[in-house]
């Protein structure tokens, strides 16, 4: 299987399709830039603008003359487009207009709480839906058909509605961690299982409807014939092929991570960029704003462009000869 890979990995079909991959996620990420950049300027007033003569501010006229000629105010549209996406480039985000300091800086302050959520509720959404989809298979029906209803439930309630009641529960009646220390290590958990209960619903729905595609093959009948259990059909035959479409669902909820983490932090009162967003907001700070829409895009285009290169090492079935379409195998165990 490793040799299979190796080979795989450097024949020419599979070349020609990463740099292709590599080509459209570059192009998507820098359409991203354009049309949020687009969005922020075609918006009544100059909000740019509006900020830096709020008296709130304090910016004096030289502070505003230099940011003005910073971000080319006082040119045509396609100037300014052409001058932000060279900054762009250079991985300059701009200058926020609230702290007058570098957008890069304010993310890096508060992106590390972020990730840690983020990656926290993948793996509590990616372990509750194994779970999930293990007692499916393996416990006995009238067990088994409440957990099929389980990631219906999931979805239906938003991850605030949960967090509010992790919150209820586990830190004022049971007192197991405390609102005011929202970064520590039990409030990040709660805070992760929040986020990750509703992300769950979605891995889990694809996992049980591929483990019942796979469980009706020929392969999974013999098996069966032989007198092999439950489980050790399910571990030894049934999860690698059904896992297979997952991780194409995995990047998929990346967005729903990044999205469902503003809201939870906001929820938890954790400093990250939820509470980032919130502020440029409020205050119209619109280089930050367009900076986190910018890097929620780079990061789900490098994810899905990460599991488009991954994907056909894993599953043999894919035909690189077209080298423009992926096959998901996903489509063909869910029903419509």
């Amino acid at each position: 299987m490793t040799d299979t890979r190796s080979r795989r990995l450097v024949s020419r079909p599979y070349l020609t399709y990463a740099l292709q991959r590599v080509v459209q996620a570059a192009v998507v990420v820098l359409l991203a830039y354009c049309f949020t950049f687009l969005v922020i300027s075609v918006l009544p007033g100059d909000p740019v603008s509006n900020t830096l003569r709020n008296p709130e501010n304090n910016f004096t006229e030289d502070e505003i003359a230099r940011i003005i000629g910073y971000y080319g105010l006082d040119q045509p549209i396609h100037v300014q487009l052409w001058e932000s996406l060279t900054r762009f480039l250079r991985l300059d985000l701009g200058v926020s207009l609230r702290s007058n300091l570098p957008v890069s800086r304010a993310i890096s302050e508060v992106i590390g709480s972020t990730v840690v959520l983020a990656l926290s509720a993948l793996v509590v959404a990616v372990v509750l839906a194994f779970g999930v989809a293990y007692g499916v298979r393996n416990l006995p029906t009238p067990l088994a058909r409440p957990l099929r209803a389980l990631p219906s439930l999931f979805l239906s309630v938003p991850n605030f509605v949960i967090g509010l009641l992790l919150i209820n529960v586990f830190a004022f009646q049971l007192g197991l961690f405390f609102v005011t220390d929202s970064e520590g290590g039990t409030a990040t958990f709660f805070a992760a299982v929040a986020l990750g209960i509703p992300v769950s619903a979605q891995i889990a729905e694809v996992l049980i409807a591929n483990l019942d595609h796979e469980s009706r093959q020929e392969y999974a009948s013999f098996a069966t014939s032989r007198g092999l259990s439950r489980s050790r059909l399910f571990w030894r035959h049934l999860l690698k092929p059904s896992s297979l479409p997952v991780v194409t669902v995995i990047a998929l909820t990346v967005g729903e991570l990044l999205g469902g983490a503003l809201i939870t932090e906001t929820i938890f009162g954790r400093t990250g960029i939820g509470s980032l967003v919130q502020r440029a907001v409020t205050t119209q700070d619109l280089p930050v704003l367009q900076a986190v829409v910018v890097l929620a895009a780079v990061t789900f285009v490098v994810v899905n462009l990460v599991v488009d290169l991954v994907y056909p090492l894993l599953d043999p079935r894919v035909d690189l000869r077209g080298a423009t379409k992926r096959v998901r195998p996903v489509t063909e165990a869910v029903p419509a």
